[in-house]
């Protein structure tokens, strides 16, 4: 794809950068980290806890270009104001005076619309395409976490006809040019591909050539591979704030230290609005967060298994299911909700065999970093020499590793690839 080059008032960056700070020790950081290294950048990571502490930890860990588009979408407008106040729902809003979440969920709302939908999956499309491409990438340049191919893959209902709605989507998404193959299954062929469901799942959508992995594993195999290659990670160091100046840019570290490199990355998940509004960033980012554990079976899935209906993922992760779900619009550092893992419980349930679902383990909650447009920020910021990464909401795991290597480019080049166009951090 072409490339053009970013400009930022009068100044270009020409110069490619020999030393460049990431902020966040996420995937999406790592992943950047790692392709600026692949292009010869010194790199240190800055992570204000320890690395994959974020929502990068407890993500389901589907690798899914063939759903992987605008949270924002017709049928958000569906729920009604009862239902996203209700703990129970899977879609959840607290109650609390907070007008900056108040702006952000009138402009989701705006783009919740079939015409912005098919806007933003246009930009989506090419980053899909190269998606798993990139994780490939990683592989063969000694990323050690396997990744495995989902066989099956499949999207469950509790009626056959529940599946429309899904198979509706598929198919728009298909006609938006997304390479992506699937097809119903019904009645007792849904139990034959997958045991573990019980006489409650009468549909399901098969999804081929979609693939999964261990996100704790996969980003701790990541920053290994960084440190191998000469990078630094600090973690327990926080970054207070980003400060350009002519061919540099200082930090300052929380305690009032500084650090200066010739250029920066911010990829700090939720928190990315607390650096980004003064290098001329507008679009907020607000916690959509979500919930997840793991519990013991009988019999593991072949495959990840998705109840689009409860919004609900389970994923085989080792000797353990991992069940995963939920959004709700909170706070970051606020407490997790045991409401809403009952809720997760209470959901899949019935549709569920030889699951213990009351020996849970691992209950987290995390904050995916989402915008109301629903298009990551990842690009060149007001600053030539401060760039953003972030803002991809559930995608943050599926599309680190393009992310990282597209704004690889961006940063050493001082090029724009046109697969980024659309997540201009300045939109």
């Amino acid at each position: 794809m072409p490339s053009t080059p970013h400009q930022h008032g009068s100044a270009l960056l020409r110069r490619p950068p020999e030393d460049v700070a990431v902020i966040g020790g996420g995937m999406v950081g790592l992943c950047t980290a790692w392709f600026l290294q692949d292009a010869g950048v010194r790199v240190t990571v800055y992570e204000r806890d320890h690395v994959g502490a974020g929502a990068s930890w407890g993500n389901a860990g589907w690798l899914t270009p063939g759903l992987t588009a605008p949270l924002p979408e017709p049928a958000v407008l569906r729920y009604g104001l009862r239902a996203v106040l209700s703990p129970r729902s899977p879609v959840y809003l607290p109650l609390r005076a907070d007008w900056q979440l108040l702006r952000f969920l009138t402009s989701f709302v705006t783009h919740s619309t079939t015409r912005r939908w098919r806007r933003g999956m246009a930009g989506y499309v090419p980053l899909n395409d190269r998606a798993l491409e990139a994780f490939d990438v990683l592989a063969a340049g000694g990323v050690t976490a396997p990744v495995r191919a989902a066989e099956p893959f499949l999207a469950c209902f509790p009626r056959e006809r529940d599946a429309r709605a899904l198979l509706t989507e598929l198919s728009e998404i298909r006609g938006m040019g997304q390479d992506v193959s699937f097809q119903p299954v019904a009645g007792p062929a849904v139990r034959t591909l997958e045991p573990v469901l019980t006489e409650r799942v009468h549909g399901a959508v098969r999804i081929d050539g979609q693939r999964f992995l261990n996100p704790p594993q996969f980003v701790a195999a990541l920053a290994a591979a960084v440190q191998e290659r000469g990078g630094e990670i600090a973690e327990g160091v926080e970054v207070a704030g980003v400060h350009p100046t002519a061919g540099r840019v200082s930090l300052v570290v929380r305690g009032g230290a500084q650090r200066r490199h010739d250029a920066v990355v911010v990829a700090t998940g939720a928190r990315l609005g607390e650096l980004a509004k003064p290098l001329g960033v507008r679009q907020p980012v607000q916690a959509g967060r979500g919930y997840s554990f793991s519990v013991p079976v009988e019999r593991m899935p072949a495959g990840p298994l998705y109840f689009p209906q409860q919004r609900v993922a389970l994923t085989p992760l080792g000797d353990r299911l991992r069940v995963a779900g939920m959004m709700e619009f909170r706070r970051p550092g606020d407490p997790l909700d045991p409401r809403r893992i009952t809720a997760i419980v209470e959901a899949v349930r019935p549709f569920l065999a030889g699951v213990d679902l009351d020996d849970r383990r691992e209950e987290w909650v995390g904050s995916r970093p989402c915008t109301p447009d629903g298009l990551p920020l990842i690009g060149a910021t007001a600053s030539p020499q401060v760039f953003m990464a972030g803002g991809h909401g559930m995608w943050g795991i599926a599309l680190g590793p393009i992310t990282g290597q597209l704004l690889a480019q961006t940063v050493v080049k001082g090029e724009t690839p046109a697969e980024l166009a659309p997540f201009d951090p300045r939109r």
